[in-house]
């Protein structure tokens, strides 16, 4: 654990009144500011989606168009759970403690949610169980998706340490990584493509990371990102 020190100027309740009002300025200007951000992100072109998926979930089988379960907008956690791991990515578990429990409010938007990784799905069951989740996690094991959309690397780009991830050609760093997508499906059946983010661009779906930033240490990360987070199961374990 960090501990970043800490050199606070203590002034009266005036003066501190003084310098929130001001800082609340800057608040509601990138509040603003985000607002338009989401309307641009919303107002991005589609791209239709022709490929055949079939996942593996609970319930059996599923297409993606199965994945929206009568919705029209599907959003997509690309967790990180190779076909070998034993466990789920601890970073990824700490954002599913931040997503799990959503999905009841999502539905009411006429939003899916769901979690897709490439471990077979009897995996992702067992670890499910046992992280005490409840949101949809299917297995993607049988198809391109994972790599299609960004967030798996074949041997060969490992080897390289170069393929395409957020965007930019870089080092992959791991053969599986985080990300969000987001898909809908109209009332024809065609389903489309309307965005991802990946890296620190979903920061922005983990409310703990935004609690972190309220308080006086912040992340207190040092600039070295979620070194120190744990499966919750893990916590004071040596």
């Amino acid at each position: 654990m960090t501990s970043t020190p800490l050199d606070p100027k203590i002034v009266s309740r005036a003066e501190w009144l003084a310098a929130r009002t001001q800082l609340l300025d800057r608040e509601k200007a990138f509040t603003h500011e985000r607002a338009q951000l989401s309307a641009a992100r919303r107002a991005l072109p589609w791209v239709q989606v022709t490929e055949p998926y079939e996942f593996e979930r609970t319930r059996g089988k599923a297409t993606l168009a199965d994945l929206f379960d009568g919705h029209s907008q599907l959003a997509v956690y690309h967790f990180m759970f190779g076909p070998d791991w034993n466990a789920g990515c601890s970073s990824c578990s700490f954002w599913a403690d931040n997503f799990n429990g959503i999905t009841t409010h999502l539905q009411q938007r006429d939003v899916t949610f769901v979690a897709v990784s490439r471990a077979p799905h009897a995996k992702l069951a067992a670890y499910k169980k046992r992280m005490g989740w409840d949101f949809n996690w299917v297995s993607s094991s049988g198809n391109s998706f994972n790599f299609d959309y960004g967030v798996a690397f074949t041997d060969e780009e490992m080897a390289a340490k170069r393929a395409t991830y957020n965007y930019t050609q870089q080092e992959p760093q791991a053969p599986e990584r985080e990300g969000v997508s987001v898909f809908y499906r109209d009332a024809a059946g065609a389903i489309f493509h309307t965005y991802s983010a990946y890296a620190r661009g979903i920061d922005m779906v983990n409310a703990a990371y935004h609690y972190l930033d309220l308080v006086p240490k912040g992340r207190d990360e040092g600039g070295r990102g979620p070194f120190w987070v744990r499966r919750h199961d893990e916590y004071g374990k040596q």
